[in-house]
């Protein structure tokens, strides 16, 4: 499959999934064609039942899989691989800058969940901090109807948490105002909300005298200034179409495919 694990990549991160030196019987299914079985089903949306033959059993893919979710394990196989493409394209293995922003996603058709989805909205909301670099940070799913000011807490936190080191955090307008200065207060983060050229909702100061040549505002696209890297981290996971819709009731599981989508891109680029 071209979705299974090289040799190289696989000796990146074999050591997080094998069990070395534990006692007991010898697990019944290679761990990297389970890791590879996984990666499947990420990248080509299939529902669990419908893996091809040549994989293991799709209850114990599925049971791995969850294991190593509730366990951190995909967070963990991210962040090392995180670590080392940053040392290799020369930058600080910790970043002193962040991205924020939320990401929309419907729901998969379930007749018998209607209500659910009447309660959540259309569907979940995938709220990323990442770094400069758009690699992930932190990751929080919620129902769609929640606002990104009031998610931004728990992601930031996380965060936090993981890089204390964090001096700046990028937004959008959506998190300025009190947001931002809830942010500031807790974290000690400086926050800086990037504004679209010529929105008439910004607050902006006017001076008295108006300037002789008023501000041409561009017209069409316009690249803004940090919040494109996050945007770009958005495009990278709509390549696994287990992300373009929320497949899974639960809400870790959502989590743990974050994770292990960014892992798979980092993975391919070391091993490149």
């Amino acid at each position: 499959m071209n979705t299974d694990l090289t040799d190289a990549e696989w000796a990146l991160v074999a050591n997080l999934f094998e069990r070395g030196g534990q006692r007991g019987a010898p697990p019944r299914f290679a761990r990297r064609l389970m890791v590879s079985a996984c990666c499947y089903a990420l990248r080509t949306g299939c529902a669990w039942r419908l893996l091809p033959k040549s994989f293991p059993p799709w209850q114990a893919v599925y049971k791995s899989f969850k294991r190593w979710a509730e366990a951190g394990t995909f967070e963990a196989m991210h962040d090392r691989l995180r670590q080392q493409w940053r040392d290799r394209v020369g930058k600080a293995p910790e970043p002193k800058a962040a991205i924020i922003d939320a990401q929309s996603t419907q729901h998969a058709p379930r007749r018998q969940h209607r209500l659910r989805r009447r309660q959540e909205g259309i569907g979940r909301k995938r709220h990323l901090v990442v770094d400069t670099l758009g690699l992930l940070l932190a990751v929080t799913i919620t129902a769609a109807s929640v606002q990104d000011r009031d998610a931004a807490a728990e992601v930031v936190a996380q965060a936090c948490t993981k890089f204390p080191g964090m001096k700046k955090l990028y937004a959008d307008g959506a998190y300025g105002g009190k947001c931002a200065q809830a942010i500031e207060r807790t974290h000690g983060i400086s926050v800086e909300v990037v504004r679209r050229p010529g929105n008439r909702s910004a607050v902006t100061w006017q001076d008295a005298q108006q300037p002789l040549w008023p501000e041409v505002v561009p017209k069409g696209f316009v690249v803004q200034a940090k919040r494109w890297v996050v945007e770009r981290t958005h495009a990278w996971n709509e390549r696994s179409r287990r992300l373009m819709n929320h497949h899974d009731r639960s809400t870790w599981a959502p989590t743990a495919w974050v994770w292990l989508a960014e892992a798979r891109i980092l993975a391919t680029r070391l091993a490149t």
